[in-house]
This record gives C-alpha cells, structure tokens and sequence, in this order.
C-alpha cells in the first residue's frame, strides 16, 4: 500500500463520515452509566448507525489475516483493557473508565473512525489524570500536523509529554490512514523521534489514538478470544482517537460534533 492523497471530493465524504462517526459517540453518551452493560451500550450503536444514520460500523465482522471475525459494532475496553474489548453482559460500575471506539462506513463507502473515554461515576483521581493526560497527548499529537512535518515529530511529542508525567506509551499499536479502507498507509506511532518517517503532505487523512499506560507500557492478549489486549501489569489504560486531514496551513480535525469533549486550552489550531 502507498499514501493515498485526497481530493477536495474525497474530502468531502470524509468529513461525513468523521463526523458521523462522532455523533455516534454523542448519541451514545448518556447511556454510558453504571448498571448499563457494554452489549446493551453495543446494541443501541448498532441500532443507531443503522436505523437513524443510514451507515454501517466497520468493525462488526471484521477479519485482518489471522484473527476471528469480530463480533461487534463496536469497542468497549474497560479499566485494564488497552483496545479491541468485546462488549459483553457485565453492567458498568462506578469508578470504572472506558473507552469506547466507534468507525462508520458510510454509504459512499468512507470510513470515519474515533474514540472517546468515559469515567463512570466518581472514579479515583490516578483514573481521572490518566484520561486527561491521555486526552492531552491526543492534542498535542495533533497540534504538530502541519505539511513538511514528519509523523515522527507526532511520535516524540505524544512519547515525551505522556512519559514526562510519568506514564508509558503502547508500541504494539497505532494510528493509521483512513479513507475507503479501514486502514492504510502510512501507521502512525505514538511515540518516536523528531524528524523521522513520512513526510506530511495536505490531503492526507490518518488518525492518531495514543495508548496511555498508568504502569509500563507491556501488553499480553486476554482470554481466547482473539482480540482483548489488557496491560500485563493490570495497570489502568487510557486512550482517545480523532481523525485528523493535513491541510495546507495545518490540520483539521475531521471527527468533531456538537458533543465532542472541548479542545484543551492550549490548542492553537482549528
């Protein structure tokens, strides 16, 4: 696979998507509370993107080589759970934090993917840190976009600020570009140093979705399910994704809705 470059019409359908994908999250969050079971969270997203969008997720039923298909709309990664968490029957409880990890395909068959995290009730403070933290290395990611940027100056800005608060950072998995297809070219690491890998040109469309550990930065997979990938250490994991055009001043971000948590402060770009 090579770079795609998107034209002004691909761009177009992109922003449907990515904001589709967006509202999805923002129909979702009132009924992410204790008591509520990620399945019922599951079945109220596919329901939506079927019945009210006129879309379809990207994840229920898909098979990359070497896995099992996956069994749902979407993803719900709880506590320990770094990504790909099946939803199941148990109901949320207080204190937990999640992540929940939607990609639509719309009819014209663009894909938008993104995701958000939720604290559930009154969750400790080392939970709260960790999302914010991990909702600031997203932006801070995102701030270096701009064309002649490389995608390693994402990396080591994301890496330097996560570790400078004293957190680690998953290497086994990372952004990704996105456009007709659910993944392409180029992967986008979370970590890394200035200067290095692709080149930012205006057109490209990827995402960027750190993985943010509160202990150190091994993964094992969970079960036998194919998917679960938990932290080996049990330690809490965060993480918050956007899709992101490079445009020919900077970057604008393609998966905001009328619910989309506010920008931090330090944001400078649109």
């Amino acid at each position: 696979m090579s770079i795609t470059i998107k034209s002004a019409a691909d761009i177009e359908g992109m922003r449907t998507a990515c904001r589709l994908a967006s509202e999805v999250l923002d129909y979702l969050t009132p009924h992410i509370q204790a008591g509520v079971t990620t399945k019922e969270i599951d079945r109220l997203a596919h329901e939506y993107m079927v019945n009210v969008q006129g879309t379809k997720s990207a994840t229920l039923g898909y098979q990359p080589q070497g896995y099992p298909p996956y069994p749902a709309s979407l993803c719900t990664s709880l506590n320990h759970v770094v990504c790909h968490g099946i939803p199941n029957e148990k109901p949320l409880k207080k204190g937990d934090i999640m992540n929940v990890d939607v990609t639509v395909i719309t009819p014209e068959g663009w894909y938008g993917d993104n995701s958000r995290m939720y604290i559930i009730g009154d969750a400790s403070i080392q939970a709260r840190r960790l999302c914010q933290v991990t909702f600031d290395a997203m932006w801070i990611g995102i701030e270096q976009v701009r064309p002649g940027a490389r995608l390693g100056d994402v990396g080591h800005a994301i890496q330097k600020f996560a570790e400078a608060a004293g957190y680690s950072v998953v290497r086994e998995f990372c952004g990704h570009g996105i456009g007709k297809r659910f993944h392409e070219d180029p992967q986008v690491l979370h970590y890394g140093r200035p200067g290095t890998m692709e080149e930012l040109v205006p057109g490209m469309t990827f995402t960027i979705e750190p993985m943010i550990n509160a202990g150190k930065r091994d993964i094992k997979e969970f079960g036998n399910d194919g998917w679960t990938i938990v932290t080996r250490d049990r330690s809490l994991s965060a993480q918050w994704e956007h899709t992101v055009l490079v445009t020919d001043t900077g970057y604008e971000v393609l998966t905001l809705s009328a619910g989309s948590p506010p920008k931090p402060a330090f944001v400078k770009g649109s």
